[in-house]
C-alpha cells in the first residue's frame, strides 16, 4: 500500500473511540479508509455517534498525528515490520471467517506463517515441569509434522510450546500472539525466546505499538490464538484458566479441542479434566492429535532418549511415587525408609529430572 493509505489505516487503528467493530462497520459502509476520512460529518454519523462522526471528519489532532508518526516510523525501521490489513492478502484467512477479526495485525518476523496450517498449544503460567515437558514435546512433534505452532508467549505452558516448535528441524516454527504491542517484550524474562521468534517465527499483535501489558488485553488475544488454529491443545490448566476460554472461543468456532489429562489430585488438571467431560478429545500423544485432524506427519517422531541408569533403590523409590504428587511421610510409609536417605535420593532423582520437587514438600515423578 502506498503512504496514504497506510497512514488511513493507521489513523483509523489509532483513533481512540474507534474499536474493532466501529471500525469494521465504517469499513462495510465506505471501503477503504481513505473514503472514510473523506466523507462528510452527516455521512458518517449515520453509522457512528454524532461526536465520532465530527472526530472523524476533522483533521487528526496533534496527539493522534504523532501516534501515525512514530507507527510508521516504526515500520520503516526493519523490513521484518509489517502492518497486516483486511485487505492484505497477508491478513490470515483463517481469521476472516471469526466473528470478530481485527481490522489490522501489527507484526515482527516471519508474515507467510500467518497462512500455514496451524495448531493452538495452550495452558498455565504456573506450570508444573512436567507440564512444561508435555507442552513442549507435543508441539515439537506437531511442528515436525508440518503445524506451525500458535500460543500466547506467556510463561509456563505457552513459552514451552514455543520453544519445542523452535526446537523442530522442520519449517513449521510458530506464531506468538501478544496482549501488547508487537515492539514490547513481556514479561521480560522472556526476552531471549521473544526475539528467537522474532528471528525464526513472528509475533503478531492488534494493539498499536508501544501499548504495555494491561490484564484486560490478554483475553483479547485468546480469540485470536483460537481464530488462527485448526485445533487448540490444553496442557495444564486451573477451572478458572484463561486457557478455558481459548478452548471454548475455538470450540465456537468449529475448532477441535484436545486436553491432557492429569493428576485428579492436581489443581492444574481439573480445567483440563472438566473440558474432557464436556466433549474434548482426550491427547497422550501428538499421534492422537493428528489422527483427529486427520493431518499426515511430514516427518517421524524423533526416538525417545535412553533414561540414565539408576541405583536398585532409586527405581524402587520411582515405583512408590507412582505419577501423583506425594509429600515425605507418605513416601516414608511406602517404602520403610528413614527420610533422610529419602531425601538424597531424591534430591539426585530432582538432578536427573526424574522427580520435581513441589510446594508443601511434595515430589511428583516426571518419568
Amino acid at each position: 500500500m502506498d503512504a496514504a493509505e497506510r497512514a488511513a489505516w493507521l489513523r483509523l487503528t489509532l483513533t481512540p473511540e474507534v474499536g474493532p467493530r466501529t471500525a469494521r462497520a465504517l469499513l462495510a459502509a465506505f471501503g477503504l479508509p481513505t473514503a472514510i476520512f473523506e466523507a462528510s460529518a452527516a455521512a458518517l454519523g449515520k453509522h457512528v455517534p454524532e461526536k465520532l462522526a465530527c472526530t472523524l471528519a476533522a483533521s487528526p489532532d496533534a496527539a493522534l498525528r504523532a501516534a501515525i508518526d512514530a507507527t510508521a516510523a516504526w515500520l520503516a525501521r526493519d523490513p521484518s515490520h509489517a502492518l497486516l490489513t483486511l485487505a492484505d492478502p497477508d491478513y490470515p484467512q483463517a481469521l476472516l471467517a471469526t466473528p470478530d477479526p481485527p481490522p489490522v495485525l501489527f507484526a515482527i518476523g516471519r508474515r507467510e506463517l500467518l497462512n500455514r496450517p496451524a495448531f493452538a498449544v495452550v495452558g498455565s503460567r504456573n506450570a508444573t515441569r512436567q507440564g512444561e515437558a508435555n507442552a513442549e514435546a507435543f508441539a515439537h512433534a506437531l511442528a515436525r509434522a508440518g503445524l506451525t505452532i500458535v500460543s500466547g508467549l506467556a510463561l509456563g505452558i505457552d513459552a514451552a510450546a514455543h520453544r519445542g516448535a523452535l526446537k523442530s528441524e522442520a519449517d513449521a516454527s510458530t506464531i506468538a500472539v501478544v496482549g501488547t504491542g508487537a515492539d514490547v517484550i513481556y514479561p521480560a524474562s522472556n526476552k531471549a525466546l521473544t526475539l528467537e521468534i522474532r528471528r525464526r517465527g513472528v509475533v503478531i499483535s492488534e494493539f498499536p505499538i508501544g501499548t504495555p501489558g494491561i490484564a484486560h488485553n490478554f483475553p483479547r488475544r485468546n480469540r485470536l490464538i483460537a481464530g488462527l488454529a485448526r485445533g487448540v491443545l490444553v496442557v495444564e490448566a486451573a477451572l478458572r484458566s484463561g486457557s478455558l476460554i481459548t478452548a471454548r472461543l475455538a470450540a465456537d468456532a468449529g475448532r477441535d479441542v484436545f486436553a491432557v489429562p492429569g493428576s485428579i489430585h492436581s489443581p492444574l488438571s481439573k480445567g483440563c479434566h472438566k473440558l474432557i467431560k464436556e466433549g474434548a478429545k482426550l491427547a497422550e500423544s501428538a499421534q492422537d492429535v493428528l489422527e483427529e485432524l486427520r493431518f499426515a506427519p511430514a516427518a517421524a517422531a524423533a526416538a525417545a532418549a535412553p533414561a540414565a541408569a539408576l541405583t536398585p533403590a532409586q527405581a524402587a523409590l520411582l515405583d512408590a511415587l507412582g505419577f501423583d504428587p506425594v509429600d515425605l511421610d507418605a513416601l516414608a510409609l511406602r517404602t520403610g525408609r528413614d527420610a533422610g536417605g529419602l531425601t538424597a535420593d531424591l534430591l539426585e532423582l530432582e538432578l536427573a529430572q526424574h522427580v520435581e520437587r513441589l510446594p508443601g514438600n511434595r515430589y511428583q515423578r516426571l518419568r
